[in-house]
């Protein structure tokens, strides 16, 4: 039976011990601190050092980038636009702070990536503080070891997209509530913690809708149908924690509808209703969408699950007290992780990032698993680790032979090395936890494991460079930026580029096919040019102008109007209305 105490440091005579001594000498969960810091300085490096070293893709780095460039320098944080129109498709608050990320450390890609990095980190603390509580130290630094392992959440933290921003606060809505409904918590530390639950709620409406509330409250509901836990209703400070969650969430909905009377109907019924009940914005999905993302988003841990499942059923953490019906942390978080990948499974629009949300309640399982694994199962786990490293590596010439419309071989070829080298070091970090495994015990056995397996994905991540940057289009910036001038148009003919605007500083004009900017458009039809004609028409006014086209495009256009080619790659090229080599007609 798993115990709810710490099993190393919870006795008050060990506590006391530990106290007297030095700080280096202490121990947190069995280990030194000094080591824990070594550890903890490792991870940090690798997960905010490596912001900056890869540009931005498209289409949400890029797109988000940007909106928080318009809206930083624009001075209105309420009206959120991109490319100049009005974007009601999320709310504002991962906008909010990379515009505030940019107003402190200046405009760039580390930069734009702040947000989902700083998020990933607090939900994976706010995780491990919850494991603390109800498993014991040694169980939150495993919980920790987990999430930084896997690539769902790892490498999640280092794309700009509003995913991780919701998933953050989420593991905080999770892991407050298992806070707040420790036993031994005081009515006014339980109190506190809900409070930050519903704080933490109401951060998660402003960043992707009501999906923040509404996740959490059929998880509640599922959760206390199966435990027959209905009084754990009586101990959510409803009245409190909704008003807490309204004052966070309101003052934008009300400010933005308030200026824009278009944005509810939009908001609520097309980007709710409208996108989980339908396939309108074409991101349709099998029922099984999101069963390979999980396998490949917890691969180093898969062969945890039994024990998690054990771990569930044995009422993991549970400390029974008087109550009939004791809280259950564990079945609590297994409920989370099952119906959001329900409810995402059952959505008509599927996107690799939906399910998210569920890595910090598996880490949390996963991490009281790990806490009572014996030595057997472990060097099993490592056989595992090595059968997945090997068969990658077979595999990764695989990679070279790939070939796409939007990629050419000759890349997936560079990239093949990249993930030959990242499966090279999940197979060297599995032997060296192998070897630590009798020589220095199941932590740090575990623990190299843990860091292999993030250095492995990191290197992989880092390595996807020789595609990103092309797609990116950062190789063009610099010709363009000698072209182009702050008051000329940059038209995006037929082809919505959401990388080139951010790297220029320069808002898009869209021509014939608005793409994802179509409410924009509608609601101000002055700021785009509806058909090619009309863009032939204005590109020949005289006034100098700059278009990013396809080359089918430019195929096409070029044989009705003079185009001057600034620059090109395989999916792009940019074209100006004048010679570059002569200076720009005055207007």
């Amino acid at each position: 039976m798993f115990q709810g105490s710490d099993r190393l440091t919870g006795k008050p005579e060990v506590l006391a011990t530990q106290a007297a001594q030095p700080w280096h000498r202490r121990r947190f969960g069995g280990v030194p601190l000094i080591v824990l810091a070594g550890v903890c300085v490792l991870i940090a490096l690798l997960w905010f050092g490596t912001l900056g070293m890869r540009h931005l893709i498209g289409p949400d780095e890029g797109r988000y980038a940007e909106i928080a460039r318009e809206m930083f320098l624009s001075g209105d944080w309420v009206t959120i636009r991109y490319n100049d129109l009005k974007y009601f498709e999320k709310p504002p608050f991962h906008m909010w702070v990379t515009a505030l990320s940019y107003a402190l450390f200046g405009i760039g890609e580390w930069q734009a990536r702040l947000c989902v990095a700083l998020t990933g980190a607090v939900g994976l603390l706010a995780s491990m503080l919850a494991a603390h509580r109800w498993f014991g130290a040694r169980a939150a630094l495993l919980t920790g070891l987990v999430l930084v392992a896997a690539p769902m959440w790892s490498v999640a933290a280092h794309f700009n997209t509003l995913d991780m921003t919701l998933s953050g606060a989420m593991a905080c809505v999770l892991a407050f509530m298992l806070l707040a409904q420790h036993p031994q918590a005081s009515p006014a530390v339980r109190r506190n913690w809900m409070l930050a639950c519903w704080l933490a709620m109401g951060v998660a409406i402003l960043t992707k809708g009501l999906v923040g509330i509404a996740l959490p409250g059929l998880v509640l509901v599922i959760y206390t149908l199966v435990s027959r836990d209905f009084a754990l209703w009586r101990r959510l400070h409803l009245v409190s924690g909704i008003a807490l969650m309204l004052l966070v969430a309101v003052p934008w909905f009300w400010l933005v509808s308030e200026r824009n009377p278009e944005f509810l109907r939009f908001f609520f019924i097309h980007e709710h209703w409208e996108r989980y009940t339908s396939t309108v914005h074409s991101r349709k999905g099998p029922l099984l969408y999101f069963v390979p993302l999980l396998i490949a988003g917890f691969l180093p841990w898969l062969g945890l699950f039994p024990r998690m499942w054990q771990a569930v059923r044995e009422r993991a953490g549970v400390e029974r007290g008087n109550a009939a019906r004791p809280f259950q942390p564990a079945l609590l978080a297994a409920v989370w992780a099952i119906v959001i990948f329900v409810f995402f499974s059952l959505s008509r629009s599927k996107l690799p990032g939906y399910i998210l949300p569920i890595f910090p309640a598996l880490g949390i399982i996963a991490g009281a698993a790990l806490d009572t694994i014996s030595e057997r199962s472990w060097r099993r786990q490592l056989l595992a680790g090595l059968v997945i490293g090997a068969i990658g590596l077979l595999a990764s010439p695989i990679v070279a032979t790939l070939n796409s419309n939007n990629t050419p071989n000759a890349l997936y070829r560079a990239y093949a090395i990249w993930a030959a080298v990242a499966f090279a070091m999940i197979i060297a970090s599995t032997l060296v936890a192998r070897w630590l495994l009798q020589r220095r015990g199941l932590l740090a056995s575990i623990t190299v494991y843990a860091l292999g397996m993030c250095a492995a994905f990191t290197a992989a991540l880092l390595g996807h460079e020789v595609i990103g940057r092309s797609a990116s289009g950062i190789d063009m910036i610099e010709p363009l930026a000698r072209v182009l001038r702050p008051d000329m148009k940059l038209y995006g003919v037929r082809v919505l580029d959401h990388t080139l605007p951010f790297y220029l500083r320069h808002p898009l004009v869209m021509v014939e096919r608005p793409d994802e900017l179509e409410f924009g458009v509608t609601q101000e039809p002055q700021k785009w040019l509806p058909s090619t004609t009309a863009f032939l028409a204005a590109w020949q006014d005289g006034k100098p102008a700059m278009a990013i086209m396809s080359p089918q495009t430019f195929d096409e256009l070029s044989q009705h109007a003079p185009m001057y080619v600034v620059a090109r790659d395989w999916r792009r090229v940019a074209v100006t209305n004048f010679a570059v080599n002569s200076p720009a007609p005055q207007r």
